[in-house]
């Protein structure tokens, strides 16, 4: 997609009106919440907005959550906006409750560093970082070394805890437990926003809908201290097809980083989507043009499982390269194209199959035939040879519940050969 001014640039011939950018982010169903539609438009479609994303590291790669936020930041700086990506060095010290029924886990300063060392490799992938075009700064710069007296007289005194607690993500939060550490979270975040805006000129925060409070939170900051205004816009979150979490399938998280989850296992994650999301991840996901989208509404049965194809490779491209993502779509075919699905030798599983609600790996893979006893299906899983839709298992204790393998229920491979479709019928 090519941006010049805020005004996409389409072909006369599809017969598309022009629209702004934050009319396409709007169209595309990205925007949940502003602070303000006109004054945020008018910043992004002339290229004056100096925004940023956070991104806490939890683990040594980022996973496909975080994609769509990359995908925007990248939609904006094509406009001419200039993107921040701040790695939550001092803020992944903490944790943020948001969305959360449990307390994060508290990792070490130096894990954290090489988490946002990796974080940036990853990053410049989607981003243009050259010549200051985009940056990326780590807020352990400035909140590491604060001084907890001071830092509770000049930043504390402007919040007020009826209001912390009434935010929601701290509601969802009360329920189980929240530690004084995590109640911290959003003080810190707001604090992050007042000191990017006096370092960088950071005029608007994007983040996920769940972040709203948090992101309100920094523009009063700045308002109270600073007397200036600053915007934010929430991104609406993504539905899982699956009802987990986004990022997370049967066999763990789905990581960007291609040594944690392969182009193919990428591709399956997003050629196997609900037929019901496919048309909302082709929008919120893709560059595809909304002219070109539109006319895949309408598309049923075969037509369908093409657009799963499409919304696969265009995802994959994005992050591994466009001859990953022809790499995987063709080892993606051969596999399950041409009949070779309908062909494939099938295992159903009964009601009886299932301990406590639930059958391990190795009871699937003996089941199946892939494996003449558990002491066998041990061996191969722990040697790394085998896969459930395309994702490696490892875990020898790796479970799966009914409604995990109904429908077309998945296709476990032992070696490289060796495939069986195994489902629960009911």
């Amino acid at each position: 997609m090519n941006y010049f001014r805020g005004r996409l640039r389409v072909r006369p011939e599809k017969g598309m009106v022009n629209m702004t950018l934050y009319e396409e982010l709007t169209a595309r169903g990205l925007v949940a919440q502003t602070t303000g539609e006109a004054e945020i438009a008018e910043l992004i479609n002339n290229g004056r907005a100096t925004f940023y994303i956070g991104f806490d590291p939890t683990a040594d790669s980022l996973h496909v959550g975080h994609f769509m936020p990359l995908s925007i930041m990248r939609r904006l700086q094509e406009a001419g906006n200039r993107p921040i990506a701040l790695v939550g060095g001092g803020t992944g010290m903490v944790g943020d409750p948001s969305g959360r029924t449990d307390m994060r886990r508290v990792m070490s300063e130096e894990t954290i560093d090489e988490y946002c060392e990796r974080f940036k490799v990853q990053m410049s992938r989607f981003l243009d970082f050259s010549g200051g075009r985009a940056i990326m700064v780590n807020n352990a710069d400035w909140l590491r070394g604060l001084n907890y007296v001071e830092f509770l007289r000049d930043v504390g005194a402007h919040f007020s805890v009826n209001r912390m607690l009434a935010a929601e993500c701290y509601k969802q939060r009360l329920e189980k437990g929240l530690s004084f550490l995590e109640f911290n979270y959003m003080i810190m975040q707001a604090y992050d926003f007042y000191e990017l805006f006096r370092r960088c000129g950071c005029n608007m925060q994007l983040g996920g809908d769940d972040q709203w409070s948090n992101m309100l939170a920094g523009t009063e900051l700045i308002r109270r201290k600073l007397s200036r205004d600053a915007h934010v816009f929430t991104i609406t979150l993504l539905p899982s097809a699956t009802g987990e979490k986004m990022g997370k399938t049967s066999c763990g998280a789905v990581w960007l980083d291609a040594g944690k989850t392969s182009p193919f296992e990428l591709y399956q994650y997003y050629r196997n989507v609900d037929d019901g999301v496919v048309i909302k991840y082709l929008k919120m996901l893709t560059f595809l043009p909304l002219e070109q989208i539109a006319e895949m509404e309408s598309w049923s049965g075969a037509q369908t499982n093409a657009a799963k194809e499409i919304l696969a490779h265009e995802i994959t491209s994005l992050i591994h390269g466009a001859d990953a993502a022809g790499e995987a779509r063709d080892t993606a075919r051969s596999l399950f194209a041409s009949g070779a699905a309908a062909d494939m030798p099938r295992t159903a599983l009964a009601v009886t199959d299932f301990t406590d609600g639930f059958i391990d790996i190795l009871a699937i893979l003996q089941k199946s035939g892939l494996a003449a006893s558990r002491s066998e299906a041990r061996r191969a899983v722990e040697q790394g040879g085998v896969e459930v839709d395309g994702g490696k298992v490892t875990d020898i204790s790796k479970k799966f519940a009914p409604d995990e393998l109904s429908g077309e229920g998945v296709v476990v491979r032992r070696g490289k050969k060796s495939y069986k479709r195994v489902r629960y019928d009911g």
